[in-house]
């Protein structure tokens, strides 16, 4: 494609992308703002421009700025592989592989900050940006005073996308984010859209900070550090996280502060630790529904150890709001029972901490006792660890507890008497019929 609009930072005249490609999309940036300039007149104005990055490895080594709409910085091709795989194979074993780094359209961050800044103030807020089909890669994580290797902490200070401006309409999709201390952080957005993008190994994937309403998370692959979140939102409204396949290892799979009336809906969510689902600061009136949770170990040997600083009572699902709706959800709960903290506990399946009109309905849960087992590989132990079921024994678990300072709830046909905790005083309750012995079959 060709066009004044059009830019491929290979061609461009001044400076050279491999080396420093912020430096050179800075200088694209500037040439658009130059020969747009009437933002009033005729059927004319500003329609921004499309920069595009044929594959290849690309430095940055200076911030990029965007402080204008309507502009487009595509790639031919997200590139994610795996660099937490590759640091863990031994360094006399990298010749034998048949890649070593991430590929595609490749941004190589050098800064210790935010790979693209998006900051513009004044009216009508910026609008229409997208990032579509490369990867940023933050390289190397370093030592953060811990007895992990330096490459497993998630800690290096790089962000991939920082949006500190209040903005309307931006879309991120197709993108790869690998080695990256924060993914994508969107400070105040309007009707924005994560879609179909390969965000992993980050310390936090997707954070929306500030405020926002009607937005979207869809269709992605994420996963976090210990540290961080997978999907983290606050003070957001309309919000929509949908068809997302959530990696383990995050602190938390979604974790919502102050959100109302949002949805959380036929998601795949994978977590080593509680707390995977986590509505708090009064999320209200938001729908969890139609979800696939999975709880269980850790089976990759180097992560042997780390946790998330919450225990098996603090709940799966753990929500402190008003007027939520919790439906239609599968648990599965697969832990040995010898690792349950505090020892002896029951694990929390659905945790109601405060707040009233709270409606849990058919959600089912299977709790199963199993023997936690390691390994080297970690492609071969996770699928190991996700397809044996069939030497599990039963777990005893709590699939609803409601607090005392949660009252007013509805709890109907996810669990049995003896597997929910709640006060029917002050709650509604209708009990899962609980099965008949074998003994008596």
């Amino acid at each position: 494609m060709t066009g004044p609009n059009h830019y491929d930072v290979t061609e461009w005249p001044g400076g050279d992308p491999e080396t420093d490609i912020g430096a050179v999309i800075n200088e694209i940036i500037a040439d658009v703002k130059r020969r747009q300039t009437a933002s009033v007149g005729g059927s004319g104005g500003k329609p921004g421009a499309v920069i595009h990055i044929p594959p290849g490895d690309y430095h940055l080594r200076t911030q990029v700025l965007i402080d204008v709409s309507f502009l487009r910085i595509e790639g031919s091709g997200h590139g994610f592989t795996s660099s937490s795989i590759r640091f863990n194979v031994p360094e006399e074993e990298w010749p034998a592989l048949h890649e070593l780094w991430p590929g595609g359209s490749r941004i190589l961050v050098e800064i210790p900050d935010a790979a693209f800044l998006v900051e513009r103030e004044g009216s009508p807020r910026i609008s229409s940006v997208e990032f579509s089909n490369f990867c940023i890669d933050g390289l190397h994580f370093v030592a953060d005073g811990s007895d992990l290797h330096p490459e497993n902490t998630y800690v290096n200070g790089k962000t991939g996308i920082r949006v500190v401006s209040a903005n309307d309409s931006f879309r991120v999709s197709d993108m790869g984010f690998v080695y990256l201390e924060h993914g994508v952080e969107i400070h105040n957005a309007d009707a924005l859209s994560i879609h179909h993008n390969f965000i992993a190994e980050c310390g936090s994937c997707v954070e929306l900070r500030g405020w926002g309403q009607a937005s979207k998370v869809t269709d992605n692959l994420i996963g976090a550090g210990p540290a961080g979140c997978s999907i983290f939102a606050e003070n957001h409204g309309g919000l929509l996280i949908t068809a997302n396949n959530v990696f383990p290892r995050g602190r938390s799979s979604v974790e919502l502060h102050g959100v109302t009336r949002s949805s959380v809906t036929n998601n795949r969510l994978h977590s080593f630790y509680p707390g995977m689902v986590v509505l708090t600061d009064g999320s209200s009136e938001n729908l969890v529904a139609s979800n696939h949770l999975l709880r269980d170990h850790e089976p990759w040997a180097p992560f042997q150890g780390v946790g998330n600083g919450r225990d098996d009572e603090y709940g799966v699902l753990r929500i402190s709001g008003d007027g939520n709706s919790v439906i239609g959800n599968h648990f599965s709960e697969v832990v040995d029972a010898q690792t349950i903290e505090p020892r002896g506990a029951t694990p929390v399946i659905i945790r109601l901490v405060e707040g009233s009109g709270n409606f849990v309905s058919t959600n089912h849960t299977v709790g199963s006792d199993v023997h936690a087992t390691t390994g080297d590989s970690a492609f071969a132990a996770q699928v190991d660890a996700l397809l044996t079921t069939s030497t599990s024994g039963a777990l005893a678990v709590t699939t609803v507890l409601v607090d005392p300072a949660s009252q007013g709830n509805t709890v109907l046909d996810s669990g049995t008497e003896e597997q929910v905790v709640i006060d029917t005083a002050e709650n509604a309750f209708r009990a899962t019929p609980s099965l008949p012995s074998r003994s008596t079959l």
